[in-house]
């Protein structure tokens, strides 16, 4: 169980997909690290790690559909949990929203979307965190999209909405 404190003190990171990229080799880390296991030196990362900000984008890499929900989730099943890459770098794993699981396939442009995750109960906390949203493909010659996404407004393609 997170406590409050911690939960508060870690906000950037759910918020934001904020990482950290090694100041030596480039790499981009999430969530954010301290040293880069990536470097053949690691002493020339301790504490330099940058912070780094992910977009958001991504495409589902693989995935699984849950039947067989963890406890407090059964009500959600089926669900999508997809590996999701990112153009900078990272893998995340995530739950994909509005998309029917049989229409869920390797390949499938999303982008982070922000969700409640949980209650708890008699404190009132409210978590919220990442989930990914199908992103809608543009018309070929077009360069416009077939609807608006549901992970985005229009003007907001970049930002990743609360």
């Amino acid at each position: 169980m997170t406590t409050v404190a911690r939960y508060w003190r870690e906000t950037p990171r759910r918020y934001n997909l904020g990482g950290c990229r090694c100041p030596t080799c480039r790499t981009v880390f999430f969530p954010p690290r301290s040293v880069c296991p990536a470097c053949v030196t690691h002493r020339r990362s301790f504490g330099k790690m940058e912070p780094f900000q992910l977009s958001g984008d991504g495409e589902v890499f693989s995935y699984s559909i849950v039947h067989d929900a963890a406890e407090g989730f059964e009500m959600q099943v089926p669900y999508v949990l997809a590996l999701v890459k990112t153009p900078e770098g990272p893998t995340l794993t995530g739950q994909v929203v509005d998309v029917a699981p049989d229409q869920i396939r390797i390949g499938l442009r999303v982008h982070a979307t922000f969700r409640k995750l949980r209650e708890e109960g008699r404190a009132g906390v409210i978590h919220y965190g990442y989930k990914f949203a199908p992103v809608s493909e543009p018309l070929a010659g077009t360069g416009t999209a077939e609807s608006a996404s549901p992970a985005q407004a229009p003007g907001e393609r970049g930002r990743v909405r609360a």
